[in-house]
């Protein structure tokens, strides 16, 4: 059994959830709080950060874009028809570049923002930074995400998939970070109605179902979040 360490509104694991479930792969979670900095998932990554999956006892890979890869070299050159990293080296340099701009790009101006904001500090002691929202850091999240949503939205109507003509990572490295966004409320969906149809479309897979039913504990989701016709 694979095991993979998340946080449930980390949207670096929620791409590889998604991931996992495109390739159907059976997996169990186990939620880290990745600023605790436990002693036992040091052990395991000493960078201290999420996601990381565990398989058969085998040594810890750590990293959404080594996961990613890992996951293409044992199951993805098996199903062809579905594989979420293409073939041709054009297109799989295509995909690659896109996730590093979601993972990275997206998330440090936009992204991780929110959730440090208005998720990740509801949980944390004030020893480790919890508290009250930096209004100034979600003024940032919100002015940058408008410039993000128009990158994805010309890509959604020039391409039948975000990276090309068929999904693949790219499209569920988007999508996991905007689910965080959804979730509180913050995606703009007027704005872009490129990206609002693009979004329904992957929302709307099975793969994204136990996305949609997750809460967090006095913070119910926006009224876009679980509707597949919002």
């Amino acid at each position: 059994m694979l095991t993979l360490y998340h946080h449930p509104f980390s949207p670096a694991s929620r791409f590889i959830r998604l991931a996992l479930a495109e390739y159907n792969v059976p997996f169990e979670c186990k939620t880290e709080a990745p600023w605790a900095r436990r002693q036992g998932f040091l052990m395991k990554n000493p960078a201290g950060t999420i996601p990381v999956i565990e398989e058969n006892d085998d040594n810890p890979v750590c990293g959404a874009n080594v996961i990613m890869e890992y996951l293409d070299e044992t199951r993805g050159y098996a199903i062809s028809d579905k594989r979420l990293l293409p073939d041709h080296p054009l297109t799989r340099a295509e995909v690659r570049r896109l996730v590093n701009w979601f993972l990275i790009k997206f998330e440090q101006e936009v992204i991780g923002h929110l959730v440090r904001e208005k998720i990740y500090k509801q949980e944390m002691p004030n020893s480790q930074g919890g508290g009250q929202p930096n209004s100034d850091a979600l003024r940032v999240a919100r002015n940058n995400m408008v410039n993000h949503l128009r990158y994805i939205g010309y890509l959604a109507a020039t391409r039948k998939w975000l990276a090309g003509e068929n999904m693949s990572f790219a499209d569920l490295a988007a999508a996991a970070m905007l689910s965080c966004a959804d979730y509180l409320g913050e995606v703009p969906w007027a704005e872009e109605e490129n990206v609002k149809s693009w979004y329904a479309r992957v929302k709307s897979r099975p793969s994204f179902r136990p996305l949609l039913l997750e809460k967090m504990l006095g913070m119910p989701p926006s009224a876009t979040y679980a509707d597949l016709d919002f």
